[in-house]
């Protein structure tokens, strides 16, 4: 059950997640992650992917809306199949994790999805060994297909695969936009199943979705004008230290 009644300071950091819920869309994927992990400090961790998925479809809109005109469908289609099956695990995996535990488990896939963007990053051989491997496709669909329905956390998966495929910028946004919508749309049943998503959520979403715009508009703005490189790199290192305060805690 989602609170009702929140402190200065938890809309603070609600207000300042669904900003950069906007913020991903717009852009700048790796501050989707941050959004994730300010949800979960102020709601319990499992309700928080809950009430985060529709601020995520809303702000999928905005970005297809935004990026209409560069989307790679073939990738796309190629990368479906293997994620349908990733969310379906997700989904059996949420069932059997206790509540207590869910926090620390969250914070563990984020830091293996950290890890991966990371040695991406770092170790240049790593495109040219997997860029046309046969398997790329099946793994980054399932891995962002399992993260996604657990933590919304399927954008360091998707940015391992498109990268590796070297996406110019505005085709790795516009593909992202579809991708996630897609997926989005597909975990809202599985959500319902879990009682993830509730009447006091969606309010909760209704009342950020200002915010979220903000953010959006804000991304699409910088996305022409700013290099994401020190950006994305600070996101980074803030979601790792975030989900280490999620595993201690």
């Amino acid at each position: 059950m989602i609170p009702t009644h929140f402190s200065s300071s938890d809309w603070v950091i609600l207000a300042t997640g669904a900003f950069f819920c906007g913020l991903s869309k717009g852009g700048f994927g790796g501050f989707g992650m941050i959004m994730i992990l300010l949800m979960a400090m102020v709601l319990p961790p499992k309700e928080s992917t809950g009430a985060a998925l529709p601020l995520l479809i809303a702000a999928d809109l905005m970005a297809i809306g935004g990026f209409r005109r560069h989307v790679d469908w073939r990738e796309l289609r190629g990368l479906l199949p293997s994620t349908l099956p990733g969310l379906a695990a997700g989904w059996l995996l949420m069932r059997r994790i206790p509540d207590s535990l869910f926090g620390p488990v969250l914070g563990w896939m984020i830091l293996v999805m950290m890890a991966l963007v990371v040695w991406q990053r770092l170790d240049r051989r790593v495109l040219e060994s997997v860029k046309h491997h046969p398997l790329l496709s099946i793994f980054s669909g399932f891995a962002a297909g399992v993260s996604t329905m657990m933590a919304n956390a399927g954008g360091p998966a998707m940015t391992f695969h498109l990268l590796t495929k070297r996406f110019d910028k505005m085709a790795f946004v516009g593909t992202s936009a579809w991708f996630f919508f897609i997926i989005n749309l597909t975990k809202v049943p599985l959500s319902l199943n879990l009682g993830l998503i509730s009447r006091s959520s969606l309010l909760l979403d209704l009342m950020l979705l200002p915010t979220i715009a903000l953010g959006f508009i804000t991304g699409k703005t910088l996305l022409g004008k700013v290099s994401q490189k020190p950006f994305e790199w600070l996101v980074v290192l803030m979601a790792i230290a975030s989900a280490i305060k999620l595993i201690l805690s």
